[in-house]
């Protein structure tokens, strides 16, 4: 994209070198300078590409002078640059998180698509048009100017949020989680809150990502199935990763307006800091959500909130906050935690239909397993 423009074009390009890097390297071993083989494999392709598109002359004879002379292989990330470039203003918000998702984060088109509850071909047109919007604008690949770089924040923040989720708790796949893009999430989100240090809810994202993450290692266990916070060893926690997003939060609180991500970020520091689930401080925590829905309402966050109400209050309280969250009834997590409730208030029956019907609605093979698991011991226990 620096050198040559062209996103798509671009985009296929770079797609073709590592599937000739994936075919290759096997058999003939990783170059001294792996990026600079791939961006050298992509400039040809790249070249090649504009070349057989008849249409663009003006292209193809710009594509013909760059066959002759490749420039340098720079070292620089160029990540952040396109992380913003992907939330520029010209683009719907929308459409600048499932670019970025896209392009930066790596999800397929069909994870997008689950991250926003839409269909494949929805977001497939989605990406296109955002793409081709970027290409019009003729926008320099360059960081945005300080006067404007604020304004993209929001979104840029939100969009790490969710590759960073989709990191964390994979949405579809054998997998329970992808490492790679729950690291790379943090390491832009890093990158950001370094070029912001005095940005409080950058570095609230950044703390929430580290609390929440430390705990990866004792999420699954050993043949991967998924292991629920309230079970988890805590000795097996980041406790370096909890210290530096406890300092983080810590730090930022007090200064100015407490953003979404600074109280999702505290909310994390109290899970992290209780030696047990027993001795989790709920109350604290149905608080702090109570500020998170006054600040920005959402039904997953209502939903969380009523998860902390049922362990403060009871399972009661809780299904009866969850009557008013209809909307989630087609998402797998919403059921989940009916039937959770729904077994802490002893409805065994209901609890068994809705932990089935979560699996039915969950992408994650992990997550399905998990709560059919839990159907069969509900069923189990009755039988007894």
């Amino acid at each position: 994209m620096r050198r040559y423009g062209h996103f798509d074009t671009a985009e296929d390009a770079v797609q073709e070198a590592l599937l000739a890097a994936a075919t290759q390297w096997p058999a003939e071993g990783v170059p001294d300078a792996p990026l600079g083989w791939l961006v050298t494999v992509a400039s040809r392709r790249l070249t090649d590409l504009l070349r057989a598109d008849q249409a663009r002359r003006r292209r193809e004879e710009t594509a013909w002078r760059w066959s002759f002379e490749v420039p340098a292989v720079s070292g620089t990330d160029d990540s952040l640059i396109l992380l913003f470039m992907c939330c520029h203003p010209a683009l719907k918000a929308d459409a600048q998180v499932a670019l970025t998702l896209r392009a930066v984060g790596g999800l397929s088109t069909r994870e997008v698509a689950r991250a926003f509850l839409v269909s494949e071909d929805t977001m497939t047109r989605r990406i296109t048009r955002a793409k081709q919007r970027i290409q019009a604008s003729g926008l320099p690949f360059s960081l945005p100017p300080p006067a404007e770089r604020q304004d993209r924040l929001a979104v840029v923040l939100h969009v790490l949020y969710l590759i960073f989720n989709e990191g964390y708790a994979t949405t579809s796949g054998p997998s329970l989680h992808r490492a790679d893009l729950s690291t790379e999430a943090i390491r832009l989100t890093r990158t950001v809150h370094a070029q912001l240090p005095d940005d409080s809810e950058a570095a609230g994202l950044l703390a929430l990502m580290l609390l929440t993450d430390a705990r990866r290692p004792a999420r699954a266990a050993a043949d991967g199935s998924l292991i629920p916070m309230a079970e988890q060893d805590r000795s097996l926690w980041n406790a370096a990763g909890i210290a530096e997003g406890i300092s983080l939060i810590t730090a930022a609180l007090p200064r100015g307006a407490t953003g979404p991500f600074q109280l999702q970020a505290a909310i994390a520091a109290v899970h992290d800091e209780a030696p047990t689930a027993a001795e989790t401080d709920w109350p604290q925590i149905v608080a702090l959500y109570s500020l998170l829905l006054q600040q920005a309402p959402n039904p997953m966050t209502a939903l969380n909130h009523a998860v902390a109400v049922a362990m403060a209050s009871g399972p009661s309280a809780g299904l009866r906050l969850l009557a008013d969250l209809s909307s989630l009834s087609g998402d797998h997590r919403f059921h989940a935690v009916r039937g959770h409730l729904l077994e802490m208030s002893g409805s065994v029956p209901a609890a068994r239909e809705a932990y089935l019907r979560a699996a039915d609605l969950a992408g994650s093979l992990p997550q399905q397993r998990y709560l059919r698991a839990r159907a069969a011991r509900l069923d189990s226990d009755s039988r007894a």
